[in-house]
């Protein structure tokens, strides 16, 4: 007489739990594949045969099997010891994870390689080490804390033009952008094609540089803007008659500058008393990233001037001018959304972050 079939006998939660396990997209295969053996064994079906339709042996359906009537759902999770154990001491990876930042001397930084010599562990697990830990070694980021005494209260106001911008009013974000150099590449670049990069020449000829004063509008995002061989108060104050020509008489001006000289010149400050419509509001020192113009300069460098090659500073000008033209038939806003006490929240971890490396090294 053959042998009986024995079924496992499933609780509505436990069957509702491994139909989870099985189709979702967050279990692992190997999660899914026990689920599956169980579900299938508790519909009658043979070892051999589940062993056959899921690709796997008669003594892993066992093992699963076995595992899920002793202790139900908790005997398909692996238990804690088993497997390879790991090749590289705890110790090492500690200070693979401590060294890394620190400065190797003479150099400034670590790479995969430099880093395996120094502690005699392969370059390939110095990496993965560096990845589980979301360690980037030659990666730079950029940045400068502000040291102006009234940070907070010149934030909160520019944010504050952002957040709620007056009404029967302008928002002018203003700014120049000096030393936009026309650079002649002296050999002419391949272009793009199917397996090749595009081409340029690693030197030059200069022709000179130019500046350019931009005004950009927060509500609608056009521009105002004027090309100038300086950037003294002279040539800022020659801008600021044009705003004033340009814009609507019956509108107030607000104008988000930074802290440059030439926009707090004396005679600056004349012209801006004697027309009461405008209104200047300065970032704090060191925060130029609170003034949205200069995503719009960042754009222009990247469009226009970092990739071409102008024959002439005229040529770089019409380009700009040209830039600027078609921009302003499809303006394109910027929107402040950021919230302003994360923002401050993170620039004081990053005070407290600096106060203690100072510490440290001194």
């Amino acid at each position: 007489m053959a042998r009986p079939i024995s079924i496992i006998d499933l609780t509505s939660d436990e069957d509702q739990e491994l139909h989870r396990r099985v189709q979702s997209r967050s279990s692992s295969k190997r999660d899914s594949m026990r689920a599956e053996i169980i579900l299938r064994r508790s519909r009658g079906i043979k070892q051999a045969d589940v062993a056959k339709q899921l690709g796997v042996s008669i003594p892993c359906v066992n093992k699963w099997s076995q595992r899920f009537e002793f202790d139900g759902l908790e005997g398909l999770v692996e238990k804690s010891g088993r497997g390879r154990k790991p090749s590289i001491p705890n110790e090492t990876v500690a200070h693979v994870i401590t060294e890394a930042g620190k400065k190797p001397k003479p150099r400034s930084r670590w790479s995969t390689r430099s880093m395996a010599k120094a502690v005699g562990i392969s370059q390939s697990s110095v990496q993965r080490i560096w990845k589980a830990n979301d360690l980037k070694p030659h990666v730079t980021k950029g940045f400068k804390l502000s040291n102006d005494p009234h940070f907070e209260e010149k934030f909160w106001d520019v944010i504050g033009l952002y957040l709620d911008p007056p009404e029967r009013a302008l928002v002018l974000c203003c700014d120049e952008k000096s030393q936009c150099q026309a650079l002649e590449r002296s050999q002419l670049g391949l272009p793009l094609s199917n397996g090749h990069n595009r081409t340029r020449t690693h030197d030059y000829i200069r022709h000179g540089t130019i500046t350019l004063f931009a005004a950009l509008d927060y509500v609608d995002g056009k521009l105002v803007s004027r090309t100038e061989e300086r950037h003294t108060h002279v040539e800022w104050l020659r801008f600021l008659k044009q705003i004033d020509r340009e814009t609507p008489r019956d509108l107030e001006i607000h104008l988000i500058i930074d802290n440059y000289c030439t926009h707090k010149h004396q005679k600056v400050k004349k012209w801006l008393e004697r027309r009461p419509r405008f209104h200047t509001h300065f970032t704090p020192t060191s925060s130029s990233w609170l003034n949205l113009v200069e995503r719009f300069f960042g754009e222009l460098t990247q469009d226009v001037i970092r990739e071409g090659s102008f024959t002439s500073v005229r040529e770089l000008v019409m380009d700009i001018e040209a830039y600027l033209a078609e921009r302003n038939l499809n303006p394109k806003p910027y929107r402040w959304r950021a919230e302003g006490e994360v923002i401050l929240q993170k620039i004081q971890r990053a005070r407290v972050a600096l106060e203690s490396v100072t510490a440290e090294q001194s």
